[in-house]
């Protein structure tokens, strides 16, 4: 993730912390000294980062049970509102991704038990209010790992509650299905979080929401991809009837081609040979409209290095060509260009 450094590894995985944790650290801690002074700080600091703590531990209940199926986890980082464990894939099977979503909400139960066995319980907190002490700690990190399992297991994809929803729903409909019903509780769900966030006046339920709300969907098109790659080939996927640009044109011709058309982007064609040499996206006209100079030509601008596969080609030798190319020209039986793939023209797929 952006904005996220390492601090060490354990158990086979990076911990990464999210700069964005650190403006936490400093609310709390400055919250609580104007209540309470420097102990108050303290203490609250001490069990903001026992409470997180607790949150990697959970993260990596889902990682260690991940890698028993063969699943690796590079990296667990640490945000503001909770944790991410980066499994390299999801389980396919149901059965499996139950135990992996299981297992993070079941290390806080087990926390929850030695604490309570051995502290108590306490649903007496003031946190930041300075009534708070270090020998609270061990029985308000009890309550906190209860409330974190039970709220883990809301079923609002993609939290743990929501995988087990997903998996579930696998069980009886294909995956695809599965996901895209999953994914739309998450969302609804994610919205009521919002507006009860607004109404209690906290904005860490906001937060929670648009987290929620903007994974499942991420999370629901990357699963129809990966359905997609198995099954389509790039001439089912491809861009067809496109206008491009000639290897001879300036920045000024090609800034009036994209305000006349109004595309984000376009594939770029040899004069010559007639085949696509690059692709020029807006974005990166505008970059460089002024640096440059209207009268150069679009090729000191446009990406380049552009694959050609046949139209037969499997998706997911596309996509795989996509990670190091800004886009893979598609030729047809006679080997004339037929269309163009981009990241682009894959995501208006996803979006049909």
């Amino acid at each position: 993730m952006r904005w996220s450094f390492p601090i060490g590894r354990l158990l086979g995985s990076e911990l990464r912390v999210h700069a964005t944790f650190l403006i936490l650290l400093a609310y709390v801690g400055g919250s609580a000294y104007s209540f309470g002074g420097l102990d108050a700080a303290l203490v609250n600091v001490a069990y903001v980062l026992a409470l997180f703590a607790c949150v990697i531990a959970h993260e990596y209940g889902h990682a260690l049970t991940a890698r028993r199926f063969g699943i690796p986890t590079p990296d667990i980082t640490l945000l503001p509102i909770g944790g991410v464990a980066r499994l390299m894939r999801i389980p396919e099977k149901p059965g499996q991704e139950v135990l992996v979503a299981l297992a993070g909400p079941a290390v806080n139960v087990v926390i929850f038990f030695v604490l309570w066995i051995t502290a108590g319980l306490s649903f007496e907190a003031a946190p930041l209010t300075g009534g708070m002490t270090f020998a609270d700690l061990p029985r308000e990190l009890a309550t906190l790992n209860l409330i974190l399992a039970a709220f883990n297991m809301i079923p609002a994809f993609p939290m743990d509650g929501g995988r087990v929803l997903r998996a579930t729903l696998a069980m009886v409909t294909d995956r695809v299905k599965a996901t895209r019903i999953a994914a739309g509780v998450g969302q609804v769900l994610a919205v009521g979080f919002g507006i009860y966030g607004f109404y209690i006046g906290s904005f860490i339920y906001p937060l929670i929401a648009v987290f929620i709300f903007m994974a499942a969907r991420a999370e629901a098109r990357d699963v129809r991809l990966r359905a997609m790659a198995k099954t389509e080939t790039a001439g089912n996927v491809m861009a067809t009837g496109f206008k491009a640009l000639g290897t001879s044109l300036t920045l000024e011709q090609a800034r009036e081609a994209f305000d006349r058309e109004r595309v984000a982007e376009f594939p770029v064609v040899d004069s010559a040979s007639r085949r696509i040499t690059g692709l020029l996206a807006r974005k990166q006209l505008d970059d460089q409209y002024h640096t440059l100079g209207a009268q150069a030509p679009i090729t000191r601008v446009m990406a380049t290095n552009v694959p050609v596969v046949k139209d037969a080609t499997p998706l997911a030798h596309v996509l795989r060509l996509l990670n190091s190319a800004p886009a893979v020209a598609v030729t047809d039986a006679t080997g004339e260009v037929a269309g163009y793939i981009s990241h682009r023209t894959v995501m208006d797929r996803l979006g049909r």
